[in-house]
């Protein structure tokens, strides 16, 4: 289904210009319209342009009449923009039928569109760094697929096998659902650089999913701790970890690892805590609507969140990628 697409870069400057055209090719390919801002490319530091380039590129963006506004990559840049976004265009762009699609800074954007405007946008692909890749990962264009086509209505993993030492994922075990809860979160150093500001939407009772990157679980357990503090994961029915990637233990670690933060927050926490979703800074990556009514059933070591038809769960159980019933791509 050919769909006009919208590259642009919010953020850092567009380092890889071999898989940035890797990636726009590759979305031709497919046959769709692909539209590449103006500034795509543009470079001031370490940016794609200073601020009022950047702030122009996403009104842009959100003026284009686009099915999808694709970030080119992540980095750093959004957060000190975001007081100048115009929130009503963009929120007019998404009610007309814009999807806006990022990750990692873009956390930024998507948390300060929920926050001023209730709007959804999807956590997922970056141009250079998934479509752009050698080998774009199959999961991650499917669910792409599933995405331009209206197709999806979920997703599916498999819970990790507990570690001996970890309490995290004992609940799992007999299976649980959380009904109608609003999905939200992305890359946590985004989410805690956002607590005391406006563009932190307050989320009571939701699904609250995280990911990073070349973050020490000290690091982590540190981001986590000002969430706790600042009451906002004593608000959430769930927590789900995706993918925290690139990072190296020391000797001074003396075992404390990834697993013992995970249990740590189990201990302060009502909220489920679950591991494994195929989110992250990974080639396998999943779309989520970012601040979509969701609900999580886990059934053993299957979880599925399913945004679709709220209603209808039970008959999503263990389709695989495309039967025409809700399309999952069950990640293992």
């Amino acid at each position: 289904m050919k769909k006009h697409i919208y590259i642009y870069s919010p953020s850092s400057a567009v380092r890889d210009k071999a898989g940035f055209k890797r990636g726009i090719k590759r979305l031709e390919s497919q046959g769709h319209a692909v539209e590449i801002d103006t500034d795509a490319l543009a470079r001031h530091q370490r940016f794609a342009g200073d601020d009022d380039t950047r702030l122009a590129a996403i009104h842009r963006a959100a003026a284009s009449g686009a099915d999808i506004a694709l970030i080119s990559r992540g980095g750093y840049g959004l957060t000190r923009i975001l007081p100048g976004i115009n929130y009503k265009a963009v929120a007019k762009a998404i009610a007309g039928g814009t999807r806006f699609v990022g990750l990692s800074d873009f956390t930024a954007f998507q948390m300060a569109v929920m926050a001023k405007t209730g709007a959804v946008t999807w956590a997922g692909p970056a141009l250079g760094e998934d479509f752009g890749a050698e080998t774009p990962d199959d999961i991650m264009e499917a669910c792409f697929d599933d995405l331009i086509t209206g197709q999806g209505e979920g997703t599916g993993w498999q819970l990790p096998k507990p570690a001996a030492d970890a309490v995290a994922d004992r609940p799992a075990k007999t299976g649980f659902t959380v009904k109608d809860a609003v999905l939200w979160g992305g890359n946590l150093a985004m989410l805690s650089s956002l607590v005391g500001t406006p563009y932190l939407p307050a989320v009571k009772g939701g699904i609250l999913f995280i990911e990073d990157v070349s973050e020490h679980p000290y690091r982590v357990e540190r981001m986590l701790t000002q969430l706790l503090h600042a009451g906002v994961l004593a608000q959430q029915k769930a927590i789900v970890f995706g993918q925290f990637t690139n990072y190296s233990l020391v000797p001074h670690d003396k075992g404390f690892k990834l697993a013992s933060v995970i249990a740590w927050l189990q201990g302060k926490v009502k909220a489920r805590v679950l591991t494994g979703l195929p989110f992250g800074h990974v080639p396998t990556k999943v779309l989520l609507p970012v601040g979509q009514k969701t609900s999580l059933v886990v059934a053993g070591r299957d979880a599925f969140l399913l945004w679709g038809h709220l209603h209808g769960e039970h008959e999503h159980h263990g389709h695989g990628p495309h039967d025409g019933h809700g399309h999952h791509h069950h990640a293992h």
